[in-house]
């Protein structure tokens, strides 16, 4: 599920199941809905109590922890977190060089004092606790005086809940909209920000099938790492220091000692990014219409782009590995739910839903006016956002591409820094600025002058391509032209820069604004020119969020009555928030009649082996193959060591890194992506084609036995030996 969806999606609800009696499969839970889904926990066989999994203090959920946009799990009393290897690529990438590339030969750190920084911005969240804030946010926006004011007083006391949560030091918070805004929740986090490589298994394991394999089934993948978390002396969080110890959890997860099967209970827990199952159907047409197309279809020209030059210089290819691979996965991500929008007829799904609603509303009489008419605000709304969507899609990715990126935060960071720290944006405040310092810090290993002309170069392009009615006249006058000796003067004035060098940057985030407002650089002097202009749309955004939270929480609260009448059940969108999701290990038949079987075997690796990547699996891996070498690990029912399995569990991107556990709480696996027809459930979910892909903890453990040992983490999670 590796995907960073550009665009937001609308948090809603959506309906599932007879009301009470909520199935397996479609759902993602919030925490405080368990005891209302006992029942049908216990009927797909879950053996813990319920009130168990509902204490999120407590085992096994106290384990479960956020990466950031995936999902990890403490597994030893040591701090060694697992979670995907392609949630744990950009600090592989961030350690490798040309000389020593770590994405393709892997890293196993002998010991503790072996493992490497994942980088000054890798972060581990454990959730500490959640408290519901919808009476006092809902009070604050309905008494704002406009719908910018409304945009404005919800930022403000966003920042007021989380500026008295993190009080204490070591915690992080945030504050989390459901249903559009009907409900409010605040949850704090210990934020762990000392996080350590410590194994990773070389790319023709990690990632094995690459892009070709990407959603696909069947699938040969093991795509976990691990991390370790680190704290200070005193066991509270602090900045990476060789004095810190690993941090030590209250609970952590235990691999399973008893052999997952065909039909098993299993669920997971984690973090997913966004659904949209309830957008308005104008936003789905929009979606599928014009957002996936249109982004899809750049991050292609812009993947081209960056590997033909990294085929003539290794250093690109190594430094925009993970840039590359997110590019990629986001774009076939789009292609697939583009095709299965088409083969479930999702536009006529959705414009029937959404009607039988609105008729039902205007049977309601009076009653049903204010939700018709918060429907067609939404709907105004969404069309004034469209006009100039190609513009606002040009000019934001101009603005964040390389020293042009930096450049503009930068200036935006001494715009802020001359406010209180109260009144600053988000992202520019005291509490931001290590994240901050971080990514210029970072910066220096995803960036090469040459490829930075080249992306900026395409961007520029596609501007000049634009009608003259969606032109910026700022942008227009730093230009000087609409052709390509403008783009090329504007290339080589730019390339003089000094933003590229990381003691630059670092220096200028104490610069004041006068300071960088006198600038001779000509990266910072386009942050200068343009900063205005995007001021001015930002205003012109966040007037169009204070409509919608008029708009949507009355439609959407509409929405979730009309279900209810109709005997349904609903759950919130995800948003990035804990949730959980349950069901049961299975295959499924394609629409060509093919039945697809839940499990994949070792003997299929070999099989698929070609000596090349993507399928490049490495000798001791096909050595031990041939030997029938299984370490004890097999299942008697295959006859052979599990590697990729599937359930009808619900998850999206941020999923990833999950774990997989079984009715007793026992990790089984990792999950890692859904199959082809699954990736449309974003948006409509299909029971029958909808499939979670996870990484079986059999075949994790048969990796660290017998292609790339690592037996100290073996002993570590307490399984060394045990067949």
């Amino acid at each position: 599920m590796r995907h960073n969806v550009l665009a937001s999606a609308i948090a809603g609800l959506v309906a599932v199941a007879g009301l009470g009696s909520a199935q397996a499969g479609e759902g993602m839970w919030v925490p405080q809905q368990l005891p209302e889904i006992a029942g049908p926990l216990k009927k797909a066989g879950l053996k813990l109590s319920p009130k168990q999994l509902a204490n999120l203090t407590g085992d096994p959920m106290a384990a479960v922890v956020s990466l950031g946009g995936c999902t990890a799990s403490f597994v030893s009393p040591q701090g060694l977190v697992v979670t995907n290897h392609h949630c744990a690529y950009g600090a592989i990438q961030l350690n490798s060089t040309p000389d020593k590339n770590l994405m393709k030969d892997g890293f196993n750190a002998a010991m503790q004092g072996d493992e490497v920084s994942a980088g000054p911005n890798a972060r581990i969240y454990a959730l500490d606790s959640i408290q519901d804030v919808t009476e006092h946010v809902r009070a604050v926006v309905a008494a704002a005086p406009d719908a910018l004011a409304r945009t404005v007083a919800l930022e403000n006391i966003e920042k007021q809940l989380i500026a008295g949560c993190e009080q204490e030091a070591g915690y992080r918070c945030r504050l989390y909209s459901f249903s559009g805004g009907n409900v409010y929740r605040l949850f704090r986090n210990l934020e762990i920000r000392d996080v350590r490589l410590v194994y990773a298994p070389p790319g023709s394991v990690g990632n094995y099938g690459g892009e070709i394999d990407n959603w696909m089934w069947p699938r040969h993948t093991g795509d976990f790492s691990f991390y370790r978390a680190y704290v200070g002396k005193s066991g509270k969080p602090a900045a990476y220091s060789p004095d810190n110890v690993p941090y030590q959890p209250k609970h952590w997860l235990t691999l399973a000692d008893k052999a997952l099967g065909e039909g098993d209970f299993v669920m997971v827990a984690g973090y997913p990014g966004r659904t949209a199952r309830y957008a308005l159907a104008e936003e789905f047409d929009e979606t599928s219409n014009w957002t996936y197309p249109a982004i899809g279809g750049h991050y292609k020209d812009l993947v081209a782009m960056v590997q033909t030059a990294g085929k003539s210089n290794p250093d690109i290819a190594v430094k925009y590995a993970s840039t590359v691979r997110s590019w990629q996965n986001v774009m076939k991500n789009y292609d697939g739910q583009l095709q299965g929008f088409k083969r479930i007829d999702a536009a006529e799904k959705k414009q029937a839903e959404e009607t039988a609603v609105l008729a039902w509303l205007k049977k309601q009489g009076p009653a049903g006016a204010p939700a018709l008419a918060a429907h067609q605000s939404l709907l105004a709304i969404n069309q004034a956002a469209s006009v100039n969507r190609e513009r606002d899609l040009v000019f934001s990715q101009l603005r964040s591409t390389g020293t042009l990126g930096a450049a503009t935060q930068l200036y935006r960071l001494s715009i802020e820094r001359a406010k209180p720290d109260a009144d600053r944006e988000q992202g520019y405040q005291e509490r931001d600025l290590p994240t901050f310092e971080g990514g210029m810090r970072q910066m220096e290993r995803r960036y090469v002058p040459a490829m930075d002309r080249e992306l900026q170069a395409y961007w520029l392009r596609q501007y000049i391509k634009l009608p003259a009615s969606q032109h910026l006249p700022a942008l227009d006058k730093w230009l000087g032209g609409n052709n390509e000796s403008a783009i090329k003067r504007a290339l080589d004035k730019l390339a003089k820069t000094r933003l590229g060098n990381t003691d630059e940057r670092l220096r200028l985030m104490t610069a004041d604004r006068s300071m960088l407002e006198k600038s001779k650089d000509p990266a910072m002097q386009f942050a200068v020119a343009l900063m205005p202009t995007a001021l001015q749309l930002e205003k012109e955004g966040k007037t169009r969020a204070g409509e919608a939270l008029v708009a949507r929480p009355v439609y959407l609260q509409a929405v979730a009555d009309y279900k209810k009448s109709q005997g349904q059940f609903v759950y919130p969108d995800a948003n990035s928030s804990l949730r959980i999701t349950f069901g049961n290990v299975m295959g499924y038949t394609r629409t060509d009649g093919s039945k697809q079987v839940p499990f994949t075997r070792l003997e299929e690796v070999a099989a698929k082996a070609t000596g090349a990547d993507p399928f490049d699996a490495p000798q001791a891996l096909l050595d031990a193959i041939a030997a029938k070498n299984y370490g004890g690990l097999a299942d008697k029912r295959l006859g052979t060591v599990p590697v990729n399995f599937l359930s009808d569990l619900d998850i999206t991107g941020g999923n990833s890194g999950s774990p997989v556990l079984d009715a007793r709480g026992k990790l089984v696996g990792l999950a890692f992506d859904g199959n082809w027809e699954s990736v449309s459930s974003n948006w409509v979910f299909d029971p029958a084609m909808t499939r979670m892909i996870a990484v079986d903890q059999r075949y994790m453990r048969w990796i660290m036995q017998e292609v790339y040992p690592a037996p100290q983490l073996l002993r570590e999670m307490g399984v060394a030996g045990k067949n």
